[in-house]
């Protein structure tokens, strides 16, 4: 088993409540005595995880949930109010914009500056500082004050110093969410052979696609807590269906408060058999008041509502079968499977008989497991060449 590299040890980070009255002496109290800070706003709580050599690690959740946060005290930015970090061997840190760098000297001036504080200097950094500038590709902008820099050219200069330290573990945070195409893609290029000749990363991205292609492990920090650790694909999936059912929960109550009349007819049953990875059944009964036989309406949807597929009994010439004189039961089975991996709801609705008002609906959430970077909803059979 590879060296650990990095071991997060229950770190905890509460920072003191601004303009609260005393606060500021209080906190001159515990950084003179080595008081840990108990009260105020708690941005990290008991975090808990190792990296080792060689691993490719990420770090997901909103903003807020305190990844940045944890970044910075990895890099020894920040202390934490408890807990320890321990590191082994070198890091390189590209966290806010411009950290690091003074303003008013040049790009060039900046380079040799933070290439030697990190032990790289003299004749080994000029036999590396044409290959640095080539990296960062800013032209004439070299030799301009960074004040003058947009924030994407920050991130082209920061990077290329990374990329001739090769640190053993190296943190970025949103670096890919800055710059052009262009550059971002060269970034993604210069990281997998960097992980590919052993380097370690960890990275925060709100890009499932990048957490899912550059990293094999995950952190899901919510609220300042570890709320799942695991495969990057398994993490990325349940972040997403988080998600997208946080933001679709009360658009999905107005479409049902608008569009159903209830009473009539309904959904009293429904069950769905997902063991299956390339199908579903769905079996269920619907109740009538008239003793009319009801339609049925079984839809798809991802978390967010989008829909994926949808049919009803009518357009399937067929109607469920009579149990009783006011239950109708109803089964259909979807094979030869094509969703992509990730978290789905299936929707099943009364209508009238005549296949024309919705009555009711029930919903049951499901998840398709499995390991893919395509985008989409569905796996559209193909061949290359």
């Amino acid at each position: 088993m590879s060296e650990v590299l990095l071991t997060i040890n229950h770190v905890s980070k509460t920072f003191p409540k601004i303009g609260r009255h005393g606060a500021g002496l209080g906190a001159l109290f515990r950084v003179a005595f080595a008081r840990p800070q108990t009260e105020g706003f708690a941005a990290l709580k008991d975090i808990d995880f190792q990296v080792r050599r060689g691993e490719s690690f990420s770090l997901v959740g909103e903003n807020g949930a305190g990844k940045s946060t944890l970044l910075k005290i990895i890099a020894g930015v920040l202390q934490p109010s408890r807990g320890s970090v321990s590191r082994v061997g070198t890091v390189g840190a590209l966290l806010e914009l411009g950290a690091g760098f003074h303003p008013e000297y040049s790009g060039r001036e900046n380079l040799k500056l933070a290439a030697a504080l990190q032990g790289l200097a003299g004749a080994a950094f000029d036999a590396k500082l044409d290959e640095i500038i080539a990296f960062a590709d800013i032209g004439e902008h070299v030799d301009a004050p960074i004040k003058t820099y947009s924030s994407g050219m920050i991130v082209r200069l920061g990077f290329a110093l990374v990329t001739a330290l090769k640190p053993d573990l190296l943190i970025t945070d949103e670096v890919l969410a800055v710059g052009d195409e262009s550059f971002q893609n060269k970034c993604i290029t210069w990281m997998e052979r960097y992980l590919a000749d052993g380097g370690t990363l960890l990275l925060v991205s709100h890009s499932l696609y990048h957490v899912k292609k550059l990293t094999e492990r995950a952190v899901w920090l919510d609220h300042g807590r570890t709320r799942m650790v695991g495969s990057s694909n398994d993490v990325a999936i349940a972040y997403q269906a988080f998600h997208e059912a946080k933001q679709t929960g009360a658009k999905q109550a107005l479409i049902a408060k608008d569009s159903t009349v209830f009473g009539q007819y309904a959904v009293s049953d429904l069950h769905i058999d997902h063991s299956d990875q390339n199908g579903m059944s769905v079996r269920g009964v619907l109740t009538s008041r008239d003793g009319r036989c009801p339609h049925v309406g079984v839809g798809i949807v991802r978390m967010d509502g989008t829909p994926v597929y949808g049919t009803t009994s009518e357009i399937g010439q067929t109607a469920p079968r009579q149990i009783d004189s006011n239950s109708f039961e109803f089964a259909l089975t979807f094979t030869d499977w094509r969703l992509l991996p990730g978290a789905y709801m299936l929707r099943a609705h009364a209508l009238d008989p005549e296949g024309m008002r919705l009555y009711d609906t029930v919903e049951r959430n499901f998840t398709v497991s499995g390991v893919s970077r395509e985008l989409g909803l569905v796996r559209v059979p193909h061949r290359w060449g």
